[in-house]
């Protein structure tokens, strides 16, 4: 036997051990047996490069080679599913489908609570896997994908489609999750809030060597192509599971409301014995022929629905209460709770929110307590078992001290937080305006995240954020997780920064109340720093949208030395304090408000932004009586659509925005069908699919 056909007898057993392991949780052969043959070949490939090959089993174990991730434009748009909360409303979902389609199958999924992928296979080999992105495009993540153990490289069989996409979900099991954060915790970092936001860390870090050792998972969904072996979702997935992918066995034909019904009782319950994180149910139409028929609106199939699980409570013993310091000087309460199992994680920690949410609930130290984990990063505390009172509990007295540096709080009119007011001493809030000032929105430094951002300043690097513009490589690269490369990097990010324009370096200053939108307003109204520096209060109050406390705040701010001290470094390094002039494009939009929210399909929420402004309009934070247009896109809370259908605020789509660009009649918006409160669930756009 020759090396080449030894090489490929020993990748087809390895892949066909590795299905049955962690797919089929069948395993044939010992651990040992399957690294002897790992060992074999990858001794086999480093002595014959010749037969390298990206899809090779060994390419498992990942690289510490730094990648920089591609944006990628999806072949078919990865949409959004609309939620509903309530039996009723899919009730409603239902008839609407039967109403248009007449009596119909449909096949219920369970709702994984994960990170969207998209994964491309041309003659059966995996080519590209590209994240969700904005739904038109996405990042490539293929080296991380490939060293998840349940994403085929090469798939079985030989009648899959020459070139098609499967969407599914990257998971992070409970199992590593709670492995991983412990690690962590050994380690003094910061821990994962939960296993969905630990997915998508790890999916999107630099080395494909850390992807490979933190133990994601993937289940796949949804089939895209142009000639798919059969004409129904449930044939076609059940076919992808023959190829070799992970498709959930969980999945159910369902022919009427009440069996639907019965799936979604039975998994309310049993969801929490399942090893990894579920969040609902997806309820989809089976035919592709009816998917058709019922369309999709821009924001979503009309052929699919989620139905969203209530967020889950659990009941424990608040310990003691910590106390965090953020950029702006805002205190906020954490709970340290006894460990209690919540929506499949270990819950050790709970926000309080602030002084008056303690006073509200009565919450004590020893009490018992009711924490719910809903849609939350942080859970939070709702309520007090006041029957497990103890006797001798005493009202919970809040700090009148920093925790950090011992400043005396301060607590402005108006506000629900207290805050130290030692900007320039206190720790956590210098880091947290470094790493403001850093971030894509404001200055826009790669290379620098926190964990660095901290180094740097342990190291006695950086003091505040001025000192970054006296950083040289030779400084960065003997530091722990850097090197020559990674140092000229960010050092040459930290040179093109000073290119970025005022409005944002304006934001980039993290002046309290002024956000990206009010930065803008600011810039444009003023035109420099020197202007904004010294204009009055009052003056400050005739930019749109700057009221007497966002005057106050940057009146204070400018008033501090130590802030003036670093303006004035800011300048000497280079940056842009003045605004550059603008030209409008036209006055389509003039005397136009616009608030902007949700995910859109061909425009990111900052190009829409400058297309309003290059075109006269002005863009809103929030919707109010002074807004013109809530120009909707998926993901779109559903108090904005009720505020703005309350005040008579037209609703426009991404495409109706375009024709008014185009100069088209505006026409009347469509009325809304779907429940407007989305998140992504993936799911491709008909009449390109099938």
């Amino acid at each position: 036997m020759t090396a080449g056909e030894k090489i490929e007898q020993l990748r087809r057993e390895l892949n066909y051990h590795n299905h049955r392991y962690y797919v089929d949780n069948a395993p044939e052969i010992a651990d040992y047996e399957f690294d002897a043959m790992m060992r074999e070949l990858q001794e086999l490939e480093a002595a014959h490069p010749e037969f390298d090959d990206p899809n090779s089993p060994t390419k498992r174990v990942g690289s510490d080679l730094t990648t920089e991730f591609k944006t990628v434009a999806h072949r078919f748009p990865m949409l959004s599913l609309g939620n509903t909360y309530s039996l009723d409303e899919l009730h409603e979902f239902i008839s609407r489908v039967e109403k248009e389609v007449g009596e119909t199958e449909y096949v219920c999924e369970l709702k994984f609570d994960g990170t969207a992928i998209s994964l491309t296979y041309e003659n059966g080999a995996l080519v590209r896997a590209v994240t969700r992105g904005d739904g038109t495009s996405g990042d490539d993540v293929t080296n991380n994908v490939r060293t998840i153990r349940s994403v085929p490289l090469v798939l079985s069989g030989d009648d899959y489609p020459p070139l098609f996409e499967i969407r599914g979900e990257i998971l992070m099991p409970y199992a590593s999750f709670d492995k991983i954060n412990a690690e962590r915790e050994a380690a003094g970092e910061p821990l994962f809030a939960n296993p969905r936001n630990a997915a998508a860390g790890t999916l999107k870090q630099q080395s494909s060597a850390v992807v490979a050792r933190r133990g994601l998972d993937c289940t796949l969904y949804q089939l895209a192509g142009d000639s798919l072996p059969f004409a129904s979702h449930w044939e076609n997935m059940n076919k992808a599971r023959e190829w070799g992918f992970k498709v959930s066995e969980h999945i159910r034909i369902c022919r009427s409301a009440a069996e639907i019904d019965d799936f979604i009782a039975y998994w309310n319950d049993e969801r929490k014995r399942l090893p990894f994180p579920t969040d609902g149910v997806v309820i989809k139409v089976n035919r592709y022929s009816d998917q058709r028929a019922l369309g999709s609106t821009a924001k979503a199939p009309r052929w699919a629905v989620a139905y969203k699980f209530k967020a889950e409570q659990a009941l424990t013993r608040l310990l003691s209460v910590d106390f965090q310091v953020g950029r702006t000087g805002a205190v906020t309460p954490v709970a340290n709770l006894e460990p209690v199992l919540l929506a499949g994680t270990v819950v050790k920690r709970a926000t309080l929110h602030n002084a008056d949410q303690i006073a509200l609930l009565d919450i004590r130290i020893g009490d018992s307590v009711y924490v719910e984990k809903g849609g939350e990063i942080i859970p939070k505390i709702t309520g007090v078992e006041l029957s497990e009172r103890p006797a001798d509990s005493r009202e919970f007295e809040y700090i009148d001290v920093c925790p950090e540096c011992g400043t005396p709080l301060v607590r402005f009119e108006g506000e629900s937080k207290h805050y130290c007011p030692n900007q320039s001493g206190c720790r956590p809030q210098i880091l947290g305006r470094i790493i403001h000032f850093i971030k894509r929105k404001a200055m826009d430094i790669d290379g620098l995240g926190e964990e660095t951002v901290e180094l740097l300043f342990e190291s006695g690097l950086i003091h505040d954020l001025s000192d970054l513009y006296d950083l040289q490589a030779s400084q960065l690269a003997v530091l722990p997780r850097l090197g020559d490369k990674s140092a000229e990097n960010i050092i040459q990010s930290i040179e093109r920064s000073k290119q970025v324009p005022f409005r944002r370096v304006l934001f980039a200053l993290g002046i309290r109340f002024v956000g990206e939108t009010t930065a803008k307003y600011l810039a444009a109204h003023f035109r420099t720093l020197d202007a904004v520096m010294s204009a009055s209060c009052e003056e400050l109050t005739e930019t749109e949208e700057v009221g007497g406390k966002i005057a106050e705040a940057i009146a204070e701010y400018f008033a501090d030395e130590d802030n003036l001290r670093i303006i004035n470094r800011l300048r000497r390094a280079g940056l842009q304090f003045e605004e550059e002039e603008r030209t409008l494009e036209s006055a389509l939009f003039e005397g136009k408000s616009f608030v902007i929210s949700g995910v859109f399909s061909y425009h990111t929420r900052d190009e829409l932004k400058e297309l309003i402004e290059a075109h006269g309009g002005r863009n809103l934070a929030a919707v109010s009586a002074n807004a013109d247009y809530l120009l909707a896109g998926r993901n779109m809370g559903p108090a904005k659509l009720q505020k703005a259908q309350k005040l008579g605020v037209r609703i426009i789509s991404e495409e109706e925005f375009v024709s008014m660009l185009e100069g088209a009649e505006e026409s009347q918006p469509a009325a809304v069908e779907e429940p407007q409160n989305t998140e992504s669930a993936e799911m491709p756009s008909q009449g390109k699919l099938f």
